[in-house]
């Protein structure tokens, strides 16, 4: 979002962390990718920050994804060296592979229609809008990707992810 950009008034606000809204990262919908189960979108996210398949298998088994974020968190001086680069697509792929295993997730966002999406979060302004609303937004910015990208596939266009 650019510097002082009013949000429209029919902007679809969500928090990214708040395990009971469906279209969070945090949100408790298991998904298969890799030959894996992950318990949420964020588990597989904190766990692809690693190389190290036991500190990514701790990750992943968390109980919670706020335990899976702390794991994480925790272990900062062991974050792979490219994260800055693909931490959005990984973001992208986990919530791309949700989206599809989940056929109401998929609708739910798609009945958004064109509405901004906003990941409100007062403190993180990378994923978030931020507490002033200058923040990137870059989990309600994927949201609307992976939006389009399902409109594209209903409509029989190619998506490549």
């Amino acid at each position: 979002m650019a510097l002082f950009t009013k949000l429209p008034d029919d902007a679809l606000f969500l928090c990214r962390d708040d395990s009971e809204e469906s279209l969070a990262s945090f949100s408790r919908h298991p998904f298969e990718l890799d030959g894996m189960e992950w318990q949420s979108v964020e588990h597989y996210f904190q766990a692809m920050k690693f190389t190290d398949p036991a500190l990514r298998e701790k990750i992943r088994t968390a109980p919670h994804p706020k335990i899976a974020q702390k794991t994480a968190l925790w272990q900062f001086w062991k974050v792979r060296k490219d994260w800055k680069t693909i931490q959005r697509s990984m973001m992208t792929r986990g919530t791309w592979i949700k989206v599809h295993q989940y056929p109401e997730i998929a609708q739910k966002l798609l009945d958004s229609g064109e509405r901004m999406i906003v990941e409100s979060s007062n403190y993180d302004y990378y994923w978030g809008c931020g507490r002033d609303q200058r923040g990137h937004n870059y989990y309600g910015k994927m949201l609307m990707d992976v939006r389009n990208k399902l409109r594209q596939e209903a409509s029989g266009q190619v998506v490549s992810n």
